[in-house]
Parts: C-alpha cells; sequence; structure tokens
C-alpha cells in the first residue's frame, strides 16, 4: 500500500456527509449544521440550501434539480429552481428509522438508506430495506433484510448496486433490471474488522470505503481485499468521493465525533484531499 498525507481543505463544519463532485464541486451535507454546502478545489464554500430535518444523501434528476435527504422526516427533498425546497417523496411509510445515503442514476432514480432503528435514543439494532425512488417521486421497498444500508454505488454501465451494510462490515451487490428491479443478491466483499460508511467507486472497478471509527478510507477489490487505505486528520471517517478536474482527487469527510450534539458544539469536521492513482467512475 502506498503512504498517503491528506491535506485539509475546509474546516470548521459539523458534520461532514454525502460527499459528490457536480459540476466542477465538492458537494456534500453538513448534516449537524442541517444545509447542503457545495466547496471548489481551493475550499471556497457556500451553502446551498437548509434542510430543518437535517441533510443527508444528495443526487440529481436527469433536469438538473437537486434531491437531498431530510433524514429525520424520513423524506427525499427536491431544489426547485426558485430556491424553494419541497417534497420529492415522503419515505415515513417505508422507513422504520431515520433515513441517510442515496445515490441517484443518470436517469433520477434514487436508492435510499435508513438506520432501521433509534440509533441515538438507545433503540436495539435490527435489519431493514432499501427504498427505491423513481424520477416522478413514486417509492417502494426495493430490498429488504440489511443491516444498516448505508454508502451505495453504482456501476458506469448502470447494470451493478453496491451497497455497504454498516452493521455486518461488508458490501452487497444486486443486478439492477431496466426497470430499476434489483435481483441476484450476493457479497461482494466482506470486510473484517471494518465499518462501513460512505463509499465511490473508481475505473477499475474497486471500492473506496470510508470506516467511521477508525479514521481510514480503504480501497477494496470484489472478494474483500484491501489493496489501498488513506487516514484522515480525525478518529471519523465518514465517507468519501473521488472529484477534481481528473476525478482524481480522493475527499474525504471527518469529524472527531458523529454525535449530534457534540459535533454541533466542536464544529471539529473536515473536508481533506489526497491524490490517488485510479479515477473516479459509476455514480455517484
Amino acid at each position: 500500500m502506498t503512504v498517503r498525507t491528506t491535506t485539509v481543505v475546509l474546516d470548521g463544519l459539523a458534520f461532514p456527509e454525502g460527499p459528490r463532485w457536480h459540476d466542477e464541486r465538492l458537494w456534500f451535507s453538513d448534516q449537524h449544521d442541517k444545509r447542503v454546502v457545495a466547496m471548489d478545489v481551493d475550499g471556497n464554500a457556500e451553502t446551498i440550501v437548509e434542510v430543518p430535518q437535517q441533510a443527508s444523501g444528495l443526487g440529481w434528476l436527469a433536469d438538473g434539480r437537486l434531491l437531498v435527504v431530510s433524514m429525520l422526516d424520513r423524506k427525499v427533498m427536491r431544489l426547485e429552481p426558485d430556491g424553494a425546497l419541497v417534497v420529492h417523496a415522503d419515505l415515513s411509510e417505508l422507513a422504520p428509522g431515520a433515513c441517510n445515503d442515496m445515490v441517484v442514476d443518470a436517469r433520477g432514480r434514487a436508492y435510499v438508506g435508513n438506520f432501521g432503528f433509534d440509533m441515538y435514543g438507545g433503540e436495539k439494532p435490527r435489519e431493514t430495506c432499501l427504498i427505491a425512488v423513481e424520477p416522478d417521486g413514486r417509492a417502494h421497498v426495493a430490498a429488504e433484510e440489511l443491516a444498516f444500508p448505508n454508502g451505495s454505488v453504482i456501476t458506469a454501465d448502470e447494470s451493478t448496486l453496491l451497497v455497504g451494510e454498516s452493521m455486518a462490515s461488508r458490501i452487497r451487490a444486486f443486478d439492477i433490471g431496466p426497470d430499476g428491479t434489483l435481483a441476484n443478491r450476493r457479497v461482494w466483499a466482506q470486510i473484517e474488522g471494518a465499518t462501513v460508511d460512505g463509499m465511490c467507486l473508481d475505473a477499475e472497478g474497486a471500492v473506496w470505503a470510508a470506516c467511521p471509527f477508525t479514521g481510514r478510507v480503504l480501497r477494496i477489490r470484489e472478494g474483500g481485499e484491501v489493496v489501498d487505505e488513506v487516514k484522515g486528520t480525525h478518529p471519523g471517517a465518514f465517507a468519501c468521493m473521488l472529484g477534481g478536474s481528473d476525478r482524481s482527487t480522493l475527499y474525504l469527510c471527518t469529524a472527531p465525533t458523529h454525535v449530534p450534539d457534540e459535533a454541533r458544539v466542536a464544529h471539529g469536521g473536515r473536508i481533506e484531499a489526497v491524490s490517488v492513482d485510479v479515477p473516479g467512475a459509476g455514480w455517484p
């Protein structure tokens, strides 16, 4: 493995999550500050929209409108051209816990995960579902019996969805049908000793996956071999994204804590960056 040192590009965030490279900027949710932020390569950042019920996963419809997960009320919101934030899909009847990460394909179909239980209320963990949201906002359960579905990616040929299961230390794979249905469920990688959080995909078909309790981001091949790793400056690394002009900059979302009240007080969250050898591919 290559020893890589990150550069802190942006500091003073509450809890950065869900990074996406879009229109030459890194977009992310500053989750516990309840907003979506866009940042250029020099670290110049602006708040795009505030999300009162806590922002998480991001993506875009085919016409360019932003989709953002509203965690606590379990909705996907849509940002209109006039700046209005409106409900795109209400998932409260389908998701038994707070909604979290999301991947959106080229057509605007989204796959949204959820906790499955009240993590901060002390409820016992249980398996939950992955929800598909069509471009027109219709929603249905796409897969069940997942252990905290979190980071998700879609391969460049749009044939495969990979879903990280944070509480099972594994990545699941599904074949994607023409209508978005998921089939041929299988284990893509089992990663012992690692909790899988936000992920991105590279042009060789490997996944970079953040490990929230070790500060590491691992490059993983199908079958589970870890072939590279980057360590951030904080004890927690929660998501990652390949971006930059050639998609060869790996951005890390790091923070000293994921607990909402602690994160809002500390404001120690960071966006860190490091150059890697293989550019990004697929979605996000």
